[in-house]
């Protein structure tokens, strides 16, 4: 049996960083559309799916005490997030369940905003890691969404299914 921190990390983050594959490849076609923002403030669509892309590392390989790995170079452009969406879901793919043995009593330390916390590893995952991969990829949908794209909660979570020309 994998250990209930993996079990709550690699495959949940696979698992959306495939969906977030395929929202940003609706975009081929209309690649600007990864250029939009909710409000001027905001991360454009493409660095809300780049960040959701950093956060499924980051949320996971500090709990097995290894660096987070730094991403490859790459525009934040239609290719660039898809590379950087790939370049996770390659390195969670490889990670072995066995590296979370005892990950429960690991400390993690990190950097929220211009906050230093530390924080038990379950904690880190359930209360930092996982939110703001979530928050990061919601707000990608939300641009693609705004921005006109088709898309719907199936292509979010993969599971809901609607009838053609259902709506709210």
């Amino acid at each position: 049996m994998a250990p209930a921190l993996y079990t709550a990390s690699v495959p949940v983050f696979l698992h959306y960083l495939e969906q977030a594959r395929g929202l940003v490849a609706q975009c081929r076609t209309q690649p600007d559309l990864l250029e939009a923002k909710l409000a001027p403030d905001m991360f454009s669509g493409a660095q809300q799916f780049a960040s959701a892309a950093g956060f499924a590392l980051r949320g996971t390989f500090p709990m097995i005490g290894e660096r987070t790995p730094d991403f490859p170079e790459a525009a934040m452009d239609y290719d660039g997030v898809l590379a950087r969406i790939d370049f996770a879901h390659e390195r969670l793919v490889t990670l072995d369940p066995a590296t979370f043995d005892g990950a429960e009593g690991r400390t993690v330390r990190h950097i929220a905003g211009f906050a230093e916390l530390d924080q038990k590893a379950g904690d880190y995952l359930h209360l930092f890691a996982m939110p703001n991969f979530l928050f990061h990829l919601s707000m990608g949908f939300a641009v693609l969404r705004q921005g006109g794209l088709e898309i719907g909660k199936s292509d979010f979570d993969g599971l809901h299914d609607y009838p053609q020309g259902f709506s709210f």
